[in-house]
């Protein structure tokens, strides 16, 4: 499971001294289940997700990742995980299969292990039929695939998946949410951070409502709707953040 207290992550700024990009969150995900972090854009949700994925360290406050304390076991939480995050690059002069025969490597598998790792990725996203081409010719949807293929190569317990169709198509964007849950129903804990309604209602068991860095609200869908009064998770979502007249809700609307 992945469980947060408090956690804090505060930036200095020349011009307007400390910034605190995500101010006490608190949460648990569990293993089976997909955790949904909501918010609009800048609300902190990559920050929290690269601080449970030990890319950047905590301002203060605790977290553990399957087990593992996040600041103290840092290599026992990334060997845990899969982090998935269109502002990920893949190698362009690497091939699809190349890159993920790479990254294969620094996970530490090798021999027959990697093949069938290899086998398994490359059946489950389709990538056969770009498997030999250079990361930098694929389109759009395909990096995608090869990111996930990526992602999930070491078939870690917990996934972390960031703005996970940011820029897909509807069609490419239907087979994420698939995979995103399978990997759910195959026992995973999953974490996805995003700003797309329809997304949340179909994904998420829970759900953590993020807005200026502050976990705002917390429950499913159902419990949002009842615990603000409205019908729509879009008008209890605005009713969290403190929507007000000329403010617009990326992914609101």
């Amino acid at each position: 499971m992945v469980r947060t207290h408090e956690l804090k992550k505060y930036f200095r700024d020349s011009k307007h001294g400390e910034k605190k990009a995500v101010d006490g969150v608190s949460f648990e995900a569990h293993p089976g289940r997909i955790l949904g972090l909501l918010g609009v854009n800048g609300a902190g949700k990559t920050t929290t997700l690269r601080m449970l994925s030990t890319v950047i360290k905590a301002t203060s406050g605790t977290a553990t990742v399957a087990g593992y304390d996040v600041a103290k076991d840092p290599q026992k939480v990334r060997a845990s995980i899969g982090f998935m995050s269109t502002s990920t690059s893949l190698y362009g002069r690497l091939t699809s299969r190349e890159l993920i025969e790479y990254f294969g490597g620094l996970y530490g598998l090798e021999g027959e292990r990697l093949r069938d790792r290899m086998k398994y990725v490359s059946d489950k996203l389709q990538l056969d039929e770009f498997a030999d081409r250079l990361c930098d010719k694929l389109s759009t949807g395909q990096k995608q695939r090869v990111n996930i293929a990526r992602t999930i190569l070491h078939d870690p317990p917990v996934l972390f998946f960031d703005e996970p169709t940011a820029g897909l198509d509807v069609v490419t964007s239907q087979s994420v949410m698939e995979f995103i849950e399978e990997a759910r129903d195959n026992g995973k804990t999953v974490v996805v951070s995003t700003h797309i309604m329809s997304e949340v209602e179909r994904l998420c068991d829970e759900i953590v409502v993020i807005h200026d860095g502050v976990a705002k609200g917390s429950g499913t869908v159902a419990n949002l709707k009842q615990s603000t009064g409205q019908q729509s998770l879009e008008k209890a979502f605005l009713a969290l953040v403190g929507f007000q007249s000329g403010y617009h809700a990326a992914g609101a609307a």
